[in-house]
């Protein structure tokens, strides 16, 4: 790891520690939102209430999405008096929203209680809509093509700030979201367990009651936490983010190689979908003359021809802060052609929101700019 990557690393790791009182296992235990419908009949009983009220409460917020206690029609006045005082209730604030005048994507951005702005996608496809959603607050892993990591990772985010950022977007479009990827700001894996609790929440029948199997979780490949997630035998799909054939290159695009190789993600990949069943994905960004030729695509194939899986093909989308140049769309159909000769199932991702800060990261990043220049005049 460069020196710069490391210090990077180090300042991330001092920003969790600070916040680990703050936005860990503490708030995590007093944000009303984020506990489940078993842990919150325990809060309700420790608080001398019938246990219905778990249900009543758990489906004013999980299925009917009240932004507030005071939406919750039959909670009697004295029991939301008792959740006030004992728990916060997250609800996101609204920034702004863009809408893309090509495909109709809108990208969102959203404040939340103490001052930090995430960033969402919903996008409309035959087969219904789907949220990308923010895991965290910036990121720490330093990937060279995403504007994510820019700054540095700020902190955590809740399993209520998960939840919240589908919740906000399901009443400002009026539409039912029908899949869900974490795929949007920040490692999933670097926020494992808030993971599996908005996971289970998230398909909690008595919620949403979205199917796992329409769920999509992303990762630059932590080895440990993809090998927990595999024992947990959850109907999800795993999506790594791969973007290089060997060692070398994937280094120079992703501080994460420098701890764990390809061959051990590849067996981790290998443990993934014989604990689940399930088809992994391979994200692969093609950026022009970097990891988008014919020897490339050779590779690739050769590395990942044992395993179920699926290759989605990415344009890079650039960002300004970065010189990568997106591949041709010739390279790109040549690379696909290239796998599915080689008996590799492979499609190229259909670009939305190209039109509205589409890279993940711009608009929070542009709002942090329009800040910080405010803040100087």
């Amino acid at each position: 790891m460069k020196p710069s990557e490391l210090e990077q690393s180090k300042t991330a790791t001092k920003v969790i520690k600070q916040n680990e009182t703050a936005f860990g296992e503490t708030v995590y235990h007093t944000d009303l939102k984020s506990l489940t419908l078993a842990q919150l009949q325990t809060a309700m009983a420790e608080m001398g209430e019938k246990p219905f009220r778990a249900k009543q409460l758990y489906e004013w917020m999980h299925k009917k999405l009240a932004r507030d206690y005071e939406d919750m029609k039959n909670i009697p006045a004295s029991l939301k008096e008792k959740c006030r005082e004992r728990y916060t209730y997250t609800s996101l604030h609204m920034l702004q929203v863009q809408e893309s005048a090509i495909d109709g994507t809108k990208k969102y951005l959203f404040e939340l209680a103490d001052g930090n702005v995430v960033e969402s996608v919903w996008m409309k496809y035959k087969h219904g809509n789907s949220v990308c959603i923010s895991s965290q607050v910036g990121c720490r892993m330093g990937c060279r093509f995403c504007a994510s990591t820019l700054d540095g990772l700020e902190r955590n985010l809740l399993p209520s700030e998960m939840l919240d950022q589908i919740y906000a977007i399901t009443l400002e479009t009026g539409e039912r979201v029908s899949n869900v990827v974490v795929m949007g700001t920040g490692e999933p894996m670097d926020n494992y367990d808030h993971l599996l609790q908005f996971i289970e929440l998230l398909t909690d029948e008595n919620g949403l009651h979205i199917s796992q199997r329409n769920v999509t979780v992303s990762t630059c490949g932590i080895v440990p936490k993809m090998r927990e997630l595999a024992d947990q035998k959850l109907q999800i799909t795993l999506a790594l983010s791969l973007h290089a054939t060997t060692d070398e290159k994937r280094k120079k695009l992703m501080p994460i190689a420098n701890r764990y190789s390809l061959d051990e993600l590849m067996k981790t990949c290998a443990y993934y979908f014989e604990q689940t069943g399930r088809r992994l994905t391979f994200e692969y960004s093609l950026v022009r003359g970097v990891n988008d030729t014919k020897e490339d695509a050779e590779e690739l194939s050769a590395l990942i021809k044992h395993l179920n899986c699926h290759v989605n093909l990415i344009p890079v989308n650039p960002i300004k802060e970065r010189d990568f140049v997106q591949s041709e769309r010739s390279a790109v159909e040549a690379f696909k052609n290239r796998l599915e000769q080689r008996g590799i199932n492979a499609t190229v991702r259909r670009e939305m929101g190209r039109d509205i800060d589409g890279a993940c990261g711009q608009l929070r990043r542009r709002h942090i700019e329009t800040a910080e220049k405010q803040d100087k005049s």
